[in-house]
């Protein structure tokens, strides 16, 4: 498969694209990033790489962190199925209404009461939790050039509100078990990570590389657990629209309100595409139509 050639094409058909979409601006940070970015980074089971645009450029991250600090608490601790579900929401990703109803369980852990969920369970079991995590994302792409953006961590703290609220109210329902303040710290910087779109390719190889680093072939999970990582990612990772994605793109894969997705073909490649306009559903809207362009040009999908 020529896939430069196909990024070629991608990035030719998307050069007219028409954005509706709007950059993100309740996090006041982000509202300062060009809207007019793109870049596109595929990572092959090969080792190649394929890339077009901003691929270089660093950006925040957002929820894509979150499939990486669900990947850390399984590594460190087997059992959170009891504190967090795995079902679509098909509700915003902040929602309190939902959170009520299922009595502080939140629905998956890719929604941000879940992640917050997961954040608590970190803070439980490692010693150092933020240079932890920051070292184990470091070691899936195997590139020390990544880091917390202090300004975006900051900016997401003076208006996280609702997170807040989040973390509170399942703390009042015996669902989280350290302070409240803690894990509100860890997962704003978790959220404000900047990296690349050809250094989140390479770390989530991972998943396209049944748990083993590419190149090194070193086991971070067991097959069966990254199983269960990319279904979660199938019908969970585009907040209330996963099923929109799965219709039009096909590949499980997580997107973050800093106009980033990242997609990976299991035995195939890994793919991350950055555009900071987002659509109703906080989702990049040029990221999806360049995926969904990669998948009707090559044909394949997983399903």
């Amino acid at each position: 498969m020529d896939y430069q050639a196909l990024l070629n094409i991608i990035e030719k058909d998307l050069e007219s694209f028409d954005h509706q979409g709007k950059v993100a601006s309740y996090i006041p940070e982000l509202a300062f990033v060009s809207p007019n970015k793109f870049g596109m980074h595929l990572h092959c089971i090969n080792g190649k790489d394929y890339f077009i645009g901003d691929s270089e450029e660093k950006f925040s991250i957002q929820s894509i962190s979150k499939v990486f600090t669900l990947t850390l608490a399984k590594k460190h601790k087997s059992k959170i199925w009891d504190r967090v579900d795995v079902e679509p929401s098909g509700n915003p990703f902040n929602s309190l209404i939902q959170l009520e109803k299922e009595k502080g369980v939140p629905r998956n852990p890719f929604i941000n009461s879940g992640a917050l969920v997961i954040a608590d369970i970190l803070i439980s079991c490692l010693e150092n939790p933020k240079e932890e995590l920051l070292a184990f994302v470091r070691y899936l792409a195997q590139d020390h050039d990544i880091y917390y953006d202090e300004k975006v961590a900051a900016s997401e703290k003076s208006k996280g509100y609702r997170n807040i609220a989040l973390v509170n109210y399942m703390k009042s329902l015996g669902n989280i078990n350290n302070d409240a303040d803690d894990i509100l710290d860890f997962y704003f910087h978790q959220c404000s990570l900047a990296m690349s779109c050809s250094q989140l390719s390479k770390a989530f190889m991972v998943f396209a590389n049944e748990g083993k680093i590419i190149g090194t072939q070193e086991r971070v999970l067991k097959t069966k657990s990254i199983k269960r990582i990319n279904a979660i990612m199938q019908t969970c990772g585009f907040y209330d629209e996963a099923g929109e994605f799965s219709f039009r793109v096909g590949l499980p894969g997580k997107s973050g309100v800093g106009g980033g997705i990242v997609a990976i073909h299991p035995h195939q490649y890994a793919v991350a595409v950055w555009s900071p306009k987002l659509n109703a559903h906080g989702n990049s809207e040029k990221g999806m139509r360049a995926l969904e362009e990669l998948t009707s040009l090559t044909g394949l999908s997983i399903f």
